[in-house]
């Protein structure tokens, strides 16, 4: 009976490959964690809000616009006013329509204060239907 004793020659071979496993377990787990905490970081306020059947408002014909410019220029439609008669342009724009929306347009480096102002003197003359005019830029430009 022969005895065969382990030499240097039978080492065990070096393996050259990586070992994916412990790595697509830890992806795995990543994932859940994700999974489980994207629905928790995001806020959200539930309305259940009622079904309206109204139709869409028209839009008026002749609307009056607010502009302010940079500058500190102050238009009711195409009049230039100043602020203290701001109330009297606009009543006499609207024919004294208390009802009727303004259209307020403002360029870009208007402060928010100058805004304020002709809000509140549109607001203190009883006009309180105001709606803010912005620009819409054209698709893909940068604006």
């Amino acid at each position: 009976m022969a005895l065969k004793l382990a030499s240097d020659s039978e080492d065990l071979a070096v393996a050259h490959e990586i070992n994916v496993t412990p790595f697509i377990d830890v992806m795995l787990v990543l994932l859940i964690i994700f999974m489980v905490a994207a629905p928790l970081a995001t806020v959200d306020v539930k309305v259940d809000l009622p079904v309206s059947n109204a139709q869409p408002a028209p839009k008026p014909e002749a609307p009056v616009y607010l502009s302010l410019q940079n500058g500190g220029a102050i238009l009711v439609n195409e009049e230039r006013v100043k602020l203290p008669q701001l109330a009297a342009a606009i009543e006499q724009a609207t024919a004294g329509d208390r009802e009727e929306r303004v259209y307020l347009r403002a360029d870009k480096a208007i402060t928010y204060d100058e805004i304020m102002q002709a809000m509140n003197a549109l607001r203190s003359a009883g006009y309180v239907h105001v709606a803010l005019v912005g620009f819409e830029a054209a698709e893909g430009s940068g604006r």
